[in-house]
């Protein structure tokens, strides 16, 4: 999405450089919440959360019985 956008527009307007966006991106990178949320944001795009499901283990039965 960012290179339908233009990398170097989405960079402007998360306020972060195209080299910095880059490397957030690559698969080395490790980029803040902070960036990700000016990157999410230039996109166009909002982040939402929910409440995960709690998972329902199967009880297993002791042998004590």
């Amino acid at each position: 999405m960012a290179r339908a956008l233009g990398t170097s527009q989405v960079a402007r307007e998360a306020g972060i450089s195209r080299d910095g966006l880059y490397k957030a991106l690559s698969d080395e990178g490790n980029p803040s919440l902070g960036t990700i949320l000016k990157v999410i944001k230039a996109l166009g795009l909002q982040l939402h959360s929910a409440k995960a499901r709690r998972s329902v283990r199967p009880q297993v039965a002791s042998g004590n019985n």
